[in-house]
């Protein structure tokens, strides 16, 4: 397989996560498969924006959907989804540290 058409579905992938809602719907699947309006009120925005966000993770294959006749249901298509989100936090949180530890020593002088 062409590496440039991996390349190309990584980032369709983190296109996909490149959101807030779309990272807070990562972490409040994490603890497994919902209902639509169950993400939608920890979520607390739009019913279309929602809608809108999940079919753009499914299309991405970051999650599964189940449709039955009450509501569809939303899961991660994989743990790793949650562990690559996180694992992403944890260089926003080096980040910042390092920029605060600058920012504490330009005080400092």
């Amino acid at each position: 397989m062409d590496s440039k058409y991996i390349y190309k579905l990584h980032a369709e992938v983190c296109k996909a996560l490149a959101n807030p809602v779309r990272v807070q719907v990562v972490e409040i699947l994490s603890g497994g498969e919902l209902c639509f309006s169950d993400i939608l009120e920890q979520t607390g925005g739009l019913k279309s924006a929602l809608s809108q966000n999940l079919s753009q993770m499914v299309s991405a294959g970051v999650l599964n959907v189940r449709k039955d006749s009450r509501c569809n249901y939303y899961s991660l298509s994989s743990d790793k989804v949650y562990q690559a989100c996180q694992l992403m936090r944890e260089v926003l949180v080096d980040n910042l540290e390092r920029q605060n530890t600058v920012l504490l020593k330009m005080k400092a002088e």
